[in-house]
């Protein structure tokens, strides 16, 4: 099975374990009581790694030689088509644990056959690593998109190309072990996208659309990490908009839980790190505000 480690760990023992909760009971005390939650004042990055580019030519011989950022472009302006391939697989939700002691590769129905569609290499067996459930995540994925954007990923095993023959499609199975299988969507539709106000919307609900049109380029999304008064702004909006602080605690749980997938799978584009700082900023001061609100 892979398990993906950050090389250089980050200490994360202020923040819960996502989907870690011992017991019902646990997490609402944490709702009730959430001043006893003890929260980080900054989300750490970890220290850069280059993408492997045997990772990436060990899936395309012909980029062997071509620049990881090219071949992240490249892949970003073909993310329709491959969503339109994901979106065509029956692929069931989750899959036994059991299953895996024989089972390599997954057949399933196509439902819908396009011609522009570019349809999935891997299924990604999602577990966390301190987890004894009996049922896996499933995640229908890209080779490429893994392979250059994650540095801490082991080299792919080989897929079989789909020829558009018949009305299904054998993928490998991959088992991955990451912190909180229930927070990866947003990560994985970024590494795909590279979007920063499609994730903002993922990571803090109810967030104005009229503040995710003016973030046309990195530079707005830094401009607005900088101003406290165009933060404060969005942190009074979530504030009203997820009332309560059992809402806003669950809202930096999953912001937690993306930072932490991200860190463990060695996602080091500065969009999402950037994402992420104004996501925590504006969650705490949502929190600071209820608080004092209280």
């Amino acid at each position: 099975m892979y398990q993906v480690r950050p090389a250089h760990p980050i200490q994360t023992k202020a923040i819960w374990d996502y989907e870690e909760s011992a017991t019902a009971s646990t997490m609402a005390q944490q709702q009730a009581y959430p001043s006893n939650v003890q929260l980080p004042r900054k989300l750490q990055r970890p220290q850069y790694i280059e993408v492997p580019a045997q990772n990436i030519a060990a899936i395309d011989p012909e980029l062997s030689h071509v620049p990881v950022d090219y071949v992240r472009r490249g892949l970003k302006n073909q993310a329709n088509q491959m969503f339109a391939g994901i979106a065509a697989l029956q692929l069931p939700p989750t899959m036994h644990r059991s299953q895996l002691h024989h089972t390599s590769s997954l057949t399933i129905p196509i439902r819908s056959s396009a011609p522009s569609s570019s349809y999935p290499t891997h299924i990604l067996a999602l577990s966390r690593s301190s987890s004894s459930d009996s049922h896996l995540t499933l995640v229908a994925t890209h080779a490429l998109i893994l392979a250059s954007n994650c540095a801490s990923l082991p080299r792919l095993p080989p897929s079989a190309p789909y020829h558009g023959a018949t009305a299904n499609v054998t993928l490998p199975v991959l088992p991955l072990t990451i912190p909180a299988p229930a927070a990866f969507a947003p990560l994985h539709t970024f590494l795909y996208t590279h979007s920063a106000p499609q994730l903002l919307s993922s990571l803090l609900p109810a967030i104005p659309g009229s503040f995710l049109s003016t973030l046309t380029s990195p530079q707005a999304l830094r401009g607005t990490l900088a101003s406290g008064p165009a933060l404060h702004t969005l942190s009074v909006h979530l504030m009203t908009s997820a009332p309560g602080m059992g809402a806003l605690t669950n809202v930096a749980q999953n912001i937690a839980a993306v930072w932490r997938n991200a860190v463990a799978l060695g996602v080091h584009d500065p969009e999402l790190w950037n994402c992420l700082d104004l996501a925590w900023e504006v969650i705490l001061g949502a929190m600071n505000l209820g608080a004092g609100a209280r």
